[in-house]
């Protein structure tokens, strides 16, 4: 093989490897889900407001009543939003500007609002979201159970046996 074979092949395979690190780190998608719910943390309360509304790229992605939940599909580790806080009803309202940094490892992400705005640090508002599947139960058909099979043979009337048979 000639060296500048092998050059090209290196350069090659280095190229590739710095576009995979580059789409790991702007490419990856997170679902982010905001919770507008009462939480504790460190034995205090943080009551959910009357409403949150959630901008990303002046964009609203999210209206929250109390106990409400909203989602939003972002690109990349990080991004800003606006929130916009009522904190009792026909009460002023109350904008903040917030940057998150995203964890690699979830691709779900739940953050607490409350405990977001209220300065609290991460492991307090942010944790995993995790879905959990539900397995529906199917029902055995057993055969000749007594229900019609839609030919009319099924269950008691239909076809009927003799005792007798002949050869």
């Amino acid at each position: 093989m000639s060296k500048r074979r092998i050059v090209f092949c290196v350069v090659a395979v280095a190229a590739l490897l710095a576009v995979a690190g580059a789409m790991f780190v702007i490419g990856r998608g997170h679902t982010v889900y905001f919770d507008n719910v009462t939480a504790e943390y460190g034995g205090m309360e943080y009551k959910a407001p009357h409403r949150i509304e959630v901008y990303v790229d002046g964009e609203r992605v999210a209206k929250l009543a109390a106990r409400e939940r909203g989602m939003v599909t972002t690109i990349g580790q990080g991004f800003d939003m606006t929130i916009n806080v009522t904190q009792e009803k026909d009460g002023e309202t109350l904008s903040y500007q917030v940057h998150l940094n995203l964890p690699y490892s979830m691709d779900g992400i739940i953050v607490n609002l409350p405990m977001l705005l209220a300065g609290q640090p991460q492991e307090a508002w942010l944790s995993e979201f995790i879905q959990t599947v539900v397995e529906e139960e199917e029902e055995e058909e057993v055969p000749g159970g007594g229900e019609d099979d839609g030919l009319g043979i099924g269950g008691e009337e239909g076809l009927e046996m003799s005792d007798e048979f002949e050869v």
